[in-house]
């Protein structure tokens, strides 16, 4: 702990008394905008920032600036920030760290997420799972922290700090590979406090965990993630109760006017080189020739919408001259903006309006009519404005993506085609492989369940060797067909091999499935072919739930055993497997008899039709109650019952209204069922 105390300026801290009052309000005001977190209004982060200003005095220097900058980016990060800086501060402070290197541990922490100010406000503010592109946006932030600190002339000790936050103890970050048992102490003991309070503070993701989870989570990962002996440092700190005057507020907010008191550090100012005010100019120069040269259109308007300046690739690209649009009030009917869908984009939409109510940078892809009026993509990127806190307006950067459009459109093209079963048009056997994965993971994700249903069609060899093999590939055909007129907008239908198909069901539980794979069922029994000389054909189906513990290959397994048990009991009939319900069926004249055999676990006697003992766990108040429902559907009679035993006469007792087109009925004969 020695080695990380050198050369860091001291910061000696009078013995003056902190005014309760103004330290209650500043964390009254993070703690409201941490209560709304990824929510901040305008007024919020205004809050926020006008409380982080008290800290950016001259005890901070540049810490502080840099603090502001991160609550312009996004409130709820730097509210987050200073939970975490107060949270190190009490913890130092329980285990009697020395002053100077505690110093760099508030100051590491109240930056350690400063690299997120180049995310992009999408990443930071998504309510779902993020996707790798995404996350690798988050991973790059420790290099952005490690630059932004660098050209602010920050200490190495706080660099190095600040950057290998996200480092796992045990190297095994998804990118991230430097061992944190070899990161700097500091960067140890924020990656700990940072990740309780994320655990502990409501996300727009998920809700808060409790202390006691959060704690849990900890020791979880110790070892891993986590240093496992600060671990249990933070964990016992948590429960002492740390005295006020340990806490940074009361440390950094205090009489900051005293001439004696030292910033943190602070950079060389440019305004003590004699040759400041030119290379201002300078620097100006250039950046207004960058802009007017710019390919990309750019455009200024203040914070009432009205434009300011329109450059020369504005004019090129849109026809509207700089002197026609430069005082007037931007409106996406300047240029004719409108979404994918063809619909006009209102005023109300405009993504420049919205990004300055929001106060928050915005890159939306949208639909404009350029000069010549043709149709044009445009990628715009609304960055808004701030002179100190006040918010003047915004700058608008719109780039032509019209090749780069097209050429996604392309690239989604030969995807869709390499991603389809030629004869059917439906998925091909790749893409279910493809798909089956992702289906699982964002399921189990989200706690929602989806089935897959596996069918085949009945003697499809007896399609070909009589009709032949034109109208087998007729037969597979329609049937996709079927399959995917009867799916919903989210399922994927699927050429599994040969007349085998699969069916992704998103959102849909084993008993819907079952219903749905009943219909297709009857509709394509009731079906006539004019190439099968006005016959129909059958199908079996196999139908599984997603359950705990579930694989892709384990979940298709099941599916596909189902599928060989409808076709051992005579075919076209649905047949489901897992979750306790082991196999149900109907439509053909014994699949009800299956049904309820596989689900109860009874045997029924050879003398009809199979012998077979199947046990379910399902609890025996759901047997009871599935039972009675079974007995009434089937209006079934019941001869028997005793503590062990239960006879049934189940059977269509009146004559079936409906008949099969071959004549039969559909009702069948009697069957004494022991339970």
């Amino acid at each position: 702990m020695a080695s990380e105390e050198q050369s860091t300026p001291t910061l000696e801290c009078p013995d003056t008394q902190v005014e309760q009052s103004e330290t209650e309000e500043l964390l009254s005001a993070l703690d409201a905008s941490a209560a709304s977190a990824g929510r901040s209004s305008p007024e919020r982060a205004q809050s926020l920032i006008d409380s982080a200003q008290r800290l950016a005095e001259e005890r901070l220097g540049m810490v502080g600036a840099l603090f502001v900058a991160l609550g312009c980016k996004h409130p709820a990060t730097a509210a987050h920030s200073l939970r975490v800086a107060l949270m190190c501060s009490r913890w130092a402070a329980a285990i009697g760290m020395p002053d100077k290197l505690r110093m760099q541990l508030e100051a590491a922490a109240l930056l350690h997420d400063i690299g997120k100010i180049a995310v992009p406000d999408t990443v930071l503010t998504k309510p779902g799972r993020l996707t790798p592109m995404e996350l690798r946006s988050i991973d790059h932030s420790s290099e952005a922290a490690r630059r932004i600190l660098a050209a602010a002339q920050a200490p190495q000790q706080i660099i190095d700090g600040v950057a290998s936050t996200l480092a796992w103890y045990d190297g095994t970050h998804r990118s991230i590979k430097t061992k944190a048992e070899h990161a700097p102490y500091i960067s140890r003991m924020i990656a700990i406090a940072d990740a309780f309070d994320s655990m502990t503070t409501d996300q727009v993701y998920r809700s808060a965990l409790p202390h006691e989870r959060a704690v849990a989570a900890l020791y979880d990962n110790a070892g891993t993630q986590f240093d496992p002996g600060l671990v249990t440092s933070f964990v016992e700190s948590l429960e002492k109760d740390a005295n006020s005057e340990h806490s940074l507020e009361e440390r950094w907010v205090s009489h900051l006017s005293l001439p004696e008191q030292q910033p943190l550090w602070l950079p060389s100012p440019l305004l003590e080189d004699p040759d400041a005010e030119a290379k201002c100019d300078a620097t100006h120069t250039f950046a207004v020739g960058l802009i007017a040269s710019s390919h990309d259109a750019v455009v200024y308007v203040d914070d009432q919408l009205k434009i300011t300046y329109w450059n020369e690739s504005a004019e090129k690209m849109t026809g509207v001259g700089a002197q026609a649009a430069e005082g007037s009030k931007f409106s996406p009917g300047m240029i004719a903006l409108s979404r994918d869908s063809g619909d006009f984009i209102e005023d109300e939409q405009c993504p420049v309006k919205r990004a300055l109510v929001n106060g928050m940078q915005l890159l939306e892809r949208v639909n404009a009519v350029a000069a010549g009026g043709r149709p044009m993509s445009i990628d715009m990127h609304v960055i808004p404005m701030r002179d100190g806190a006040e918010l003047i307006g915004a700058a608008v950067v719109m780039h032509d993506a019209s090749s780069e459009t097209s050429l996604e459109r392309r690239c989604q093209s030969l995807h869709m085609e390499n991603a389809k079963d030629p004869l059917t048009q439906v998925a091909n056997r790749a893409e279910f492989d493809r798909m089956l994965p992702t289906f699982a993971e964002v399921h189990q994700e989200i706690g929602l369940p989806f089935s897959l249903i596996m069918t085949d069609i009945d003697r499809f060899k007896r399609i070909n060797d009589t009709f032949g093999h034109q109208a087998g590939d007729q037969a597979i055909i329609e049937f996709a067909s079927l399959l995917k007129s009867m799916c919903r907008s989210g399922d994927l239908v699927a050429r599994y091999g040969g007349e085998e198909f699969a069916i992704l069901c998103a959102d849909c539980n084993m008993s819907i499935a079952h219903k749905r794979a009943e219909q297709i069922r009857e509709r394509l029994e009731d079906l006539v072919h004019e190439y099968l000389d006005d016959s129909s054909f059958t199908a079996s189906f196999g139908i599984t739930e997603m359950q705990v513990g579930d694989t892709p290959e384990t979940i298709l397994r099941r599916a596909d055993r189902a599928l060989l048990i409808a076709k051992d009991q005579g075919r076209n009939q649905v047949v489901q497997l897992g979750n306790g319900m082991t196999a149900t069926g109907t439509g053909a004249s014994k699949s009800w008899l299956s049904s309820a055999g596989a689900f109860f676990g009874f045997g029924v006697k050879k003398t009809c039709l199979v012998e077979t003992k199947l046990v379910t766990n399902v609890p025996i108040e759901m047997a009871v109650e599935k039972l009675r429902g079974f007995i009434a559907d089937r209006d079934a009679q019941i001869l028997k019952a005793d503590k062990n035993q239960l006879r049934l006469e189940v059977g269509d007792h009146e004559p079936s209204s409906k008949q099969r087109k071959s004549g039969k009925s559909d009702h069948g004969p009697l069957f004494l069922l022991d339970l």
